[in-house]
């Protein structure tokens, strides 16, 4: 079994407890609307064709549909699509789905591509990111992520601690397990799609005018459905990178963007 197979087989295995955890999938009128504000601001002008790689088991493909956009969801886990399918016929959204590795995006040509909390785990990011420029060669790219990687004392602090609080409240796991080192091994970002890395990268495969916000709106959202505890120790911050296809530019202002990362 190949490194790609073991990671698909991994998000196979998740798929049916993955929406249990709220960091996977927010919960909640109040988040849903924080997240969908700043969807909007984040893509093009609906309708548009919208293009979600890595959509799980569809998040943003459903913002994104109730947005007005025409939505392609890819993703290599045919249970997590099976899932996104079932939620679409619930909530009556069409979104059309393709069972395919993130390199292998549709042709389009597409409005926009966005995809969330997938860098990290793709065995050749910059292959991913120069597919999604060439499925959209007029369109725009929307990244959103988490902080995982902050190497500040601070943060590892923090780590630290929510892991103890997680155990004396016997919390259970985010995920069914956990990867295996040969896959951990394999993922150039396999400990943390940190934003300056992913700005590079996306300035690497060819996007224009990469630049990177807080999403301290929807860091915000999050904490008021925390217990006080959790909220003093912080989760891993929100952020976006936005860029433009090379022979357009476009001036959107990311949401939630109070004053310039560092």
């Amino acid at each position: 079994m190949t490194v790609a197979d073991k990671i698909r087989e991994f998000w196979d295995a998740d798929a049916a407890t993955y929406d249990l955890d709220p960091g996977h999938h927010p919960a909640g009128n109040m988040i849903r609307a924080v997240w969908r504000s700043a969807l909007a601001g984040l893509l093009p002008s609906a309708p548009s064709k919208v293009l979600d790689v890595g959509s799980g088991t569809g998040f943003l493909s459903l913002l994104a549909c109730e947005l007005g956009h025409e939505v392609t969801a890819v993703d290599l886990s045919p249970r997590m699509l099976g899932r996104l399918r079932q939620k679409a016929d619930s909530a009556r959204l069409q979104v059309t789905t393709v069972e395919a590795d993130a390199v292998d995006a549709p042709p389009g040509p597409f409005d926009a591509v966005m995809s969330r909390h997938l860098l990290w785990t793709l065995l050749d990011p910059a292959a991913a990111l120069g597919a999604w420029r060439r499925a959209a060669p007029r369109g725009r790219l929307v990244l959103i992520d988490r902080d995982w990687g902050d190497p500040s004392a601070a943060q590892q602090l923090r780590g630290r601690c929510r892991q103890l609080v997680d155990r004396v409240r016997s919390t259970p796991p985010t995920h069914h397990s956990t990867y295996d080192p040969e896959i951990v091994g394999a993922l150039p970002l396999g400990h943390g799609a940190r934003p300056e890395a992913v700005l590079e990268l996306v300035a690497q495969a060819g996007w224009a005018q990469p630049r990177l916000g807080r999403l301290r709106d929807i860091d915000w959202a999050m904490a008021q459905q925390q217990p006080w505890l959790d909220r003093i120790m912080k989760g891993a911050p929100h952020f976006a990178v936005l860029a433009s296809a090379p022979t357009e530019s476009v001036g959107t202002e990311i949401p939630g963007r109070a004053s310039p990362p560092g």
